[in-house]
């Protein structure tokens, strides 16, 4: 049962909302790989999912979704992700998230992004494509993202651009807008 709990702390200051879609999301991944003998409990525990989760409390994130331990869902609302989506450990994801693939000109569907370990997704966000966010990058609020994003990078923006890049405990301002002045240099 520690698997099903396994996000449990990293919501303890968001909602039980947040707390409760991730204990029923980790539960019905648990029994998604009982033996096949007991396949009538991991159909209605999909079933019980889809309907508490996607339909009542409006967040969908299919049950064979590939997330690492620790994930931090706050101000759950309108969160989509796509099935075949991967991300990392310690991830935060927050309200109106859409992160899935984009319907190819051929007619078929390109792979789903990647997103690495403690990247933190602001409200908003749209992450589309075949692309890989790096470990502990920051997307800002609103940003439409549709190409690769390197680890520690601040990117925010329609389409997301990076502003900074941290670098030994420190940010670089990668901004080229000479119309962009920042306040400071620190976050």
């Amino acid at each position: 049962m520690q698997y099903c709990f396994q996000d449990w702390d990293k919501n303890k200051k968001t909602s039980l909302k947040s707390r409760l879609v991730l204990v029923l999301f980790r539960t019905a991944q648990y029994l998604q790989a009982l033996p096949k003998v007991c396949r009538p409990i991991s159909i209605s525990s999909r079933f019980i999912y889809q309907i508490l989760v996607e339909w009542i409390l409006g967040i969908e994130i299919p049950y064979d979704t590939q997330i690492g331990e620790g994930l931090t869902i706050q101000h759950g609302q309108g969160i989509v992700v796509n099935h075949r989506t991967i991300i990392g450990k310690n991830c935060i994801l927050r309200n109106s998230t859409t992160i899935g693939n984009k319907q190819l000109s051929d007619g078929s569907y390109s792979k789903s992004p990647v997103i690495g370990d403690g990247v933190d997704i602001g409200a908003n966000v749209v992450i589309i494509g075949p692309i890989l966010i790096g470990e502990n990058a920051i997307i800002g609020a609103g940003s439409i993202v549709v190409k690769d994003v390197p680890e520690n990078a601040v990117v925010a923006g329609n389409p997301a651009r990076i502003l900074r890049i941290k670098i030994n405990e420190s940010y670089t301002n990668t901004y080229t807008d000479k119309a962009f002045q920042p306040l400071s240099k620190k976050l």
